[in-house]
């Protein structure tokens, strides 16, 4: 008898997720989507910029170059965009997309709001462009410990802390995105410094600087937004196809999205307002209730913020990291395609 499809929320990385040890994830793992790559490559060229092939088939990984946002996002893009069409349909249905940050364009083309290379366009010129100005910084800092156990208190005394720096004369910080249990910031250098020097070291390495991030999801952003708008007309944005969870949680239905909206919500409020990406994971395990939280490459690092933003919400009546792994090890909730055991359970061999 053939197994019944597992239904499954699909989640699209962020920037970040494209580092050292992704060098080579184009051709290792889309050899065979040669002409999906093209076209990509074609509008690169036309910019006069780096291909993705030239980059994904460097020598060696360089910060400088693989970070910058002109070339990290597509890459990050298309690899994503890649795996999402990789995944076998047969063994696994769809029933909502969602993603963090610059992934929310990525979730516009898997979902078909965007067209493949009209989803690169829109990525490639945003990423351009935050490169171009590259206003502000990021820094991210956890408010829970080594358990994942949530820690509501601490959350709200770091929030307080962001807000009173971000009241002095001189300083910009707020919150960028709500990243499971860690806090992702945005502010000017002043605010950043001042965030550093008021919050001790934990884990060994936060307080963290993201290189060449600027201040994502603030009011900084307001310029790059525009300049989005006036460049990427809303004549490209369709009806989805799959429910698509944004970065407010909110749900975007086929058949009863106006694409005038879900334009002006990607190059407005996801540009300068904070992203909620626990709240969109909350969304999708209350609304959706799948089996399995398939996150796409590149990278693996996302799967810790899905997992907990699940414990946040209690679901499945987790409440620590012990309780996701365990959950995991009996019966797999969460599956990262940039993990090769992981991403062989939702591919075909």
């Amino acid at each position: 008898m053939k197994t019944a499809a597992k239904t499954a929320v699909v989640i699209c990385p962020g920037r970040g997720t494209y580092t050292k040890t992704e060098l080579g994830y184009l051709s290792r793992h889309h050899a065979d989507k040669a002409a999906l790559m093209a076209g990509f490559d074609a509008q690169r060229r036309a910019h006069g910029q780096e291909t993705l092939a030239d980059l994904d088939g460097a020598a060696s990984y360089s910060v400088s170059r693989h970070t910058r946002g002109d070339n990290a996002s597509g890459l990050i893009y298309a690899a994503s965009l890649a795996d999402y069409l990789s995944i076998d349909g047969e063994a696994v249905r769809i029933v909502a997309i969602t993603g963090n940050s610059m992934g929310w364009y990525t979730t516009l083309a898997c979902g078909g709001v965007l067209e493949a290379q009209d989803g690169f366009e829109v990525v490639n010129t945003m990423g351009t462009l935050m490169q171009q100005s590259l206003i502000g910084g990021q820094i991210i800092y956890p408010f829970t410990g080594d358990d994942w156990q949530d820690d509501a208190v601490r959350k709200a005394d770091l929030m307080a802390l962001v807000a009173d720096i971000g009241a002095r004369q001189g300083h910009v910080l707020g919150l960028s995105i709500d990243l499971g249990q860690m806090l992702v910031l945005a502010g000017n250098a002043e605010g950043l410094a001042a965030f550093e020097a008021a919050v001790p070291v934990v884990q060994g390495r936060f307080p963290m600087r993201l290189a060449n991030h600027a201040g994502f999801h603030s009011a900084m952003q307001a310029p790059v937004a525009a300049e989005g708008r006036a460049k990427l007309p809303a004549s490209m944005f369709s009806q989805p196809r799959l429910p698509l969870i944004d970065g407010r949680g909110a749900i975007w239905w086929p058949g009863a999205t106006d694409t005038a909206e879900i334009w002006d919500y990607t190059l407005g409020h996801q540009v300068t307002e904070p992203y909620d990406f626990t709240r969109a994971i909350r969304t999708a395990a209350r609304e959706f209730a799948p089996d399995l939280f398939v996150v796409t490459g590149p990278g693996t690092t996302l799967g810790g913020a899905v997992a907990q933003s699940l414990i946040l919400c209690e679901w499945q009546g987790m409440r620590s990291k012990a309780d996701f792994l365990t959950l995991q090890q009996t019966r797999p909730v969460l599956v990262s395609m940039g993990m090769d055991d992981q991403r062989a359970a939702v591919t075909k061999g």
